[in-house]
């Protein structure tokens, strides 16, 4: 069964995931439809670039990754199907699939699916589902699109290492208020080398540990970990990381190694 996944930020009030799982519906109806999620922030393409990036390694080769993000028609936006590590991504080419990939994707097209006009302000419903549907039932990306050379590129902040000194910023909150950095696992350990270390969190707040799980200090306290993303956590047993310790989106995190 053909598995198609589904990354928006329609939410969940209105009618409009209904019509997308329907239109995909409609057009292959043994579709196998997977949520990751519909609570993206509005138009935020950093938020679901980082929760695809993360969730899509775990689903079968040849899935389907439909992305409903700022897909409305922009003249400067290509649709576009690509193919990266045997699985399939549709969406706008905003320059989300720059921040999502991490390597070169195997193959890129620009979808040439006649746009139906009825959808035209809302076309997640119409050329991206035909587009998504067309790849489950197997047809190759070329039968759907005219290739493409490269896909929109756009930049993220990256940590930056300086000396004895690791500068990284909040990227990502998640429903349990845990802090995520844009400070990876690799990178941490490369800057290491065996060293003990502070994490500044703030001017009063600080962690010298890294933990292995959140229950590895007692409720109420402050931890920091490589979780699933690989990328360093700050967290509170049971509490709000970002509220209490006043962690928001973009703030700076700094880690500091012993000479």
């Amino acid at each position: 069964m053909a598995i198609i996944t589904l990354t928006t930020d329609l939410g969940s009030k209105d009618f409009y995931q209904a019509a997308l799982k329907g239109s995909i519906l409609s057009n292959l109806n043994t579709a196998n439809i997977v949520d990751i999620s519909h609570e993206i922030p509005k138009f935020d393409i950093s938020n679901a670039a980082f929760v695809l990036k993360n969730a899509f390694p775990y689903f079968p080769e040849k899935t389907v990754h439909l992305i409903g993000i700022d897909s409305v028609y922009n003249e400067d936006n290509k649709y576009v199907a690509i193919k990266y590590k045997n699985h399939y991504f549709v969406g706008a080419d905003s320059g989300i699939f720059s921040i999502l990939f991490d390597e070169e994707p195997e193959e890129i097209v620009e979808i040439s699916i006649v746009q139906n006009l009825k959808f035209l302000h809302f076309p997640l419903l119409d050329i991206l589902v035909k587009a998504a549907t067309s790849i489950a039932e197997g047809k190759k990306l070329s039968e759907i699109g005219t290739p493409l050379e490269d896909i929109k590129r756009r930049m993220l902040m990256q940590p930056i290492v300086s000396g004895n000194i690791i500068r990284g910023v909040v990227i990502y909150i998640d429903s349990f208020n845990n802090v995520i950095t844009n400070i990876t696992k690799d990178l941490f350990a490369s800057a290491q080398k065996g060293r003990n270390f502070v994490i500044h969190l703030s001017k009063h707040e600080t962690i010298n540990q890294l933990s292995w799980h959140y229950n590895e200090v007692t409720e109420g306290e402050k931890l920091c970990l490589f979780g699933l993303s690989n990328h360093l956590e700050i967290a509170i047993n049971k509490g709000k990381a970002n509220t209490l310790l006043g962690l928001p989106l973009g703030q700076n995190i700094l880690i500091e190694f012993e000479d």
